[in-house]
């Protein structure tokens, strides 16, 4: 089962978002549960966040800069991914009402326009005494290419 607030609005932002498992409240949580999401990484995502974050690098948005680097061409910043990863907390698992505490992340490889990443976080460990949660945090290409790994803290919410 998966839970969304209703509305065009919300309907509209989550258009070429695929949500993949039902949501969980702290009571509910069992570690080994997980949930994932897939999206297409767009031009406009990454020029959207370069809007809302400021970080204009030319490595993101500047083909001829960018294909002078390491990478040969542009790539998404790294934290377009993290989001992914945000958007699964805070919708999914746990879902509404967590609040996302900590991220530990390696960037491992590029993402580039047009690849499908797949985020997916994990639970590895439940704190009820503290009220948090320790998840394992991974976003994948396609090819099936890990492209960040981390940990992340969450505080969901109680019934």
């Amino acid at each position: 089962m998966i839970i969304f607030v209703d509305g065009p609005r919300l309907s509209r932002l989550r258009k070429g978002i695929s949500f993949m498992v039902e949501g969980k409240s702290i009571d509910e949580l069992k570690v080994g549960d997980s949930a994932k999401i897939s999206k297409t990484i767009t031009e406009t995502d990454i020029e959207n966040f370069a809007r809302v974050t400021g970080d204009f690098n030319p490595i993101h948005l500047d083909q001829a800069y960018a294909e002078k680097t390491i990478f040969k061409g542009r790539i998404a910043h790294g934290l377009l991914s993290v989001g992914l990863l945000s958007s699964i907390l805070g919708n999914i698992l746990p879902g509404h009402g967590t609040i996302y505490l900590s991220q530990e992340v390696r960037f491992l490889a590029p993402v580039r326009i047009g690849d499908t990443i797949t985020a997916r976080v994990e639970v590895m460990e439940i704190l009820p005494e503290k009220n948090r949660v320790k998840f394992k945090t991974t976003c994948m290409n396609q090819d099936g290419k890990i492209v960040v790994e981390g940990i992340a803290w969450g505080m969901p919410p109680i019934r």
